[in-house]
């Protein structure tokens, strides 16, 4: 089978980007990667005034869609909701005759200020990431998409230095590479909780 690079589409929804350390420095990763596009929401609709036509060919123009966001009460700052609720229309994205996004690849990249102990049945927010993210994953799922699991940058208020972080910067790129280039297992990723467990490879897209 020919191996054939994925488009990717990167929507960044963050409300306060000159406060980010982390985040800030993962975007500037990503729009370093060929075969990528970033949009950064906050920035082009701060009146939340959304082109819904505009964003709905940018997502037919890609094969892979990306959230990037902060974690932000257990979910995605209110720009992503407002996207959602305006874009994904009843007739284009689901429902009868919405097949536009059917194949493609879903993912978050989320960062968090706790640490990955906190993010467990047993740790101080009783709940994975993932399961925080859930209605996400089920919006992907019903829209005919490929959920994959999220890419996700703990303890994010004690990387103080960029030499920390730095590694999490590295391994965006990588993720992001492999999407795109089809060396990343998707069987795993759709089984796991976050990125780090999902194995990257040669094998071709599938």
């Amino acid at each position: 089978m020919e191996v054939t690079s994925r488009r990717i589409l990167i929507l960044h929804a963050h409300p306060a980007p000159h406060k980010s350390r982390v985040n800030q420095r993962l975007l500037d990763a990503a729009k370093s990667v060929e075969g990528v596009t970033v949009r950064q929401l906050y920035e082009i609709y701060p009146d939340f005034l959304i082109n819904v036509r505009e964003e709905q060919r940018l997502l037919e123009r890609h094969d892979v869609i990306i959230l990037q966001h902060p974690l932000y009460w257990y979910s995605a700052p209110s720009l992503v909701k407002e996207w959602m609720d305006l874009v994904l229309e009843h007739g284009w994205a689901y429902g009868t005759g919405g097949t536009a996004l059917h194949g493609r690849i879903f993912a978050q990249a989320v960062t968090c200020g706790g640490g990955v102990d906190v993010y467990c049945s047993a740790g101080k927010h009783h709940h994975t990431v993932r399961e925080f993210l859930l209605p996400f994953e089920q919006s992907a799922r019903l829209c005919g998409m490929d959920w994959i699991a999220p890419f996700v940058v703990f303890g994010t208020s004690d990387l103080k230095r960029p030499e920390e972080i730095e590694p999490f910067v590295r391994d965006y790129r990588a993720w992001l590479e492999a999407l795109r280039d089809g060396r990343l297992d998707l069987d795993a990723a759709r089984n796991s909780d976050c990125a780090c467990d999902a194995a990257i490879h040669s094998n071709p897209i599938s």
